[in-house]
């Protein structure tokens, strides 16, 4: 009887609980999204955006509309860390207020108690998604598109960084840094007819100037591999420095194209195939044995795979990115209870803790994305598994009561 009693005062006590930890949350989330969107807002206005208010080269309205499409995009961030950070608030603050073990001393399991909280978890990510894989990256585009009006007289134009550039006749261009006509990660195919590959170089730094004079740049290059692949014979080494002549005469007028991590999911498929459809290798058969032949396969397909996998890695963290708010929420809710400190501040610096170690596995995958034998697709989505089986590993320690 004693059972029989107490299951029809459990129902209406638990659902009293989770309506109250789950308005708790959204007020928490609510709160700490917009702390973080005015942080990173910020950090890009002092950076890029007020520089031109202040010299007087654009108008007020302007700024006003670059920063409105910079808020989606800090959201991308913005939204996981604020998740954490709400779970660790809430949760910290139940258990140092004793309402935990209340709660546990009445029957109700952690596992019950936090059954909604999860569930609103799956529904950011899925409201991550959105905005990590089409939201985002389409106001970003749209920013930069501003930019690059704003910028188009500099000649940092002529190479802009993380994009593929097709402009000049020839070459293909893909440059990880460019720092005022400083170049990092340089990455040149030199094409016949527009789609084989004959050359290929990759160079770790490189010095790009205009020559007003010949209407040319110079690009000089350190540090450069390369690879020439012909149709009768191919071969490989090393340049200390190598210069290289860009026409731009014979140059298309540099348009703007979104850069590989600012293209939406789609965008990154269509090019993605694109490439691949563009792109062919000529392969030297001529006088090979099986095996030569074999290995020239192999190593022609490792050349596509450095070409393609930038792109391959931007569609694996927008998606792996999306589900950041579900291990967090995981993480968060066990480690809340285990600090059991009301402290706002104490909350906030153990979520900028863990949002440091989940975006250095991206800061790797991001820095190895030109290098494929690293598989640079598969470090993004570590933190992932590292946050959920952890977080799942503390709430299974936290419901038992360890």
């Amino acid at each position: 009887m004693r059972f029989g009693l107490k299951l029809p005062i459990l129902n209406p006590v638990l659902k009293t609980l989770h309506i109250y930890l789950t308005r708790q949350i959204l007020a928490s989330l609510v709160m700490t999204v917009m702390v973080f969107t005015f942080v990173l807002l910020l950090g890009n206005a002092l950076k890029e955006i007020l520089p031109w208010l202040v010299s007087g080269q654009v108008r007020l309205g302007v700024v006003a509309q670059a920063i409105g499409l910079l808020v989606p995009f800090v959201w991308v961030f913005a939204l996981p860390m604020g998740m954490l950070t709400a779970t660790l608030l809430i949760f910290g603050r139940f258990s140092a207020d004793q309402e935990f073990t209340a709660v546990r001393a009445s029957g109700i399991s952690l596992l019950s108690l936090i059954s909604p909280i999860l569930l609103l978890s799956l529904v950011l990510c899925g409201l991550s998604a959105l905005i990590n894989m089409e939201l985002g990256p389409r106001c970003r585009v749209a920013y930069t598109a501003i930019r690059f009006k704003l910028e188009r007289e500099f000649s940092t134009t002529y190479l802009p960084e993380g994009r593929l550039i097709k402009d000049f006749p020839g070459y293909m261009f893909y440059v990880g840094k460019n720092r005022k006509g400083n170049l990092e990660d340089v990455l040149i195919l030199e094409l016949q007819n527009q789609t084989n590959v004959t050359r290929k170089i990759h160079a770790e730094t490189g010095k790009m100037e205009i020559d007003k004079a010949k209407n040319r740049i110079d690009l000089t290059l350190y540090n450069a591999r390369f690879v020439t692949l012909g149709s009768d014979s191919r071969s490989a080494g090393n340049f200390g420095e190598i210069p290289i002549y860009l026409d731009l005469n014979s140059a298309k007028s540099p348009s703007f194209q979104p850069k590989i991590d600012d293209m939406t999911f789609g965008q990154l498929w269509d090019e993605l195939h694109d490439l691949e459809r563009r792109i062919s290798f000529p392969i030297a058969l001529k006088n090979l044995t099986p095996e030569q032949r074999k290995a020239a396969k192999k190593q022609l397909q490792d050349r596509r795979r450095e070409v393609i996998t930038p792109i391959i890695f931007q569609i694996h963290r927008q998606v792996a990115f999306s589900f950041a708010c579900f291990g967090f929420t995981l993480i968060g809710i066990p480690l809340g209870i285990r600090v059991q400190r009301r402290e706002t501040n104490v909350g906030i610096w153990i979520a900028l803790l863990l949002v440091a170690v989940y975006y250095s596995f991206i800061v790797l995958g991001q820095a190895f994305q030109t290098r494929p034998e690293y598989l640079p697709q598969l470090i993004v989505w570590l933190p992932n598994f590292l946050f959920e089986s952890v977080g799942a590993f503390l709430l299974w320690r936290a419901n038992r009561g360890i």
